[in-house]
């Protein structure tokens, strides 16, 4: 065989392999390459719809948190505003309280200075009456002279 004749034969070989190729090779290439290019578009387009999305939950993430923190703050004062009404409320009733038992307490020493007053003078009466009759070397009788007795614990 002469060169141009195995030349002609690879040449037409070669053109079968190249019609083999683009007829039954190169279509599912080719929308193997065009659906993964696809793919790739749709992943990229979601890839950056997620980031804006990803960026919008930040911000709003942001603001809610502000919220939460100007709310957490109005709470805080409110509970201390409240403990402070709650503390002022309980100094008031304490001191209602105080003075309650203080005026018990001066009723009480009233009382007490009262019944000392009358003690004393029942056994000033009684010490008088005793005096008198150590005087006069008889015996006073208390019944006979209770107006003169009763007298004496008035002046007393």
């Amino acid at each position: 065989m002469s060169i141009n004749a195995t030349l002609f034969v690879q040449a037409i070989v070669f053109g079968i392999l190249v019609w083999f190729t683009m007829r039954f090779v190169w279509p599912p290439i080719a929308n193997a390459l065009d659906e993964r290019a696809e793919k790739i578009a749709h992943g990229l387009a979601a890839a950056e719809h997620a980031k804006i999305e990803l960026s919008n939950a930040h911000k709003e993430v942001e603001l809610r948190l502000n919220q939460t923190r100007t709310e957490g703050a109005g709470i805080l004062a409110n509970a201390e505003r409240r403990a402070q009404a709650i503390v002022d409320e309980a100094k008031a009733l304490a001191t209602q309280e105080a003075n309650k038992i203080i005026a018990a307490a001066k009723v009480e020493a009233e009382q007490q200075v009262i019944r000392a007053k009358e003690s004393l003078r029942d056994e000033v009466a009684h010490l008088a009456v005793k005096g008198a009759e150590q005087i006069l070397r008889k015996e006073v009788n208390a019944s006979v002279h209770a107006e003169l007795l009763t007298r004496l614990k008035t002046e007393l």
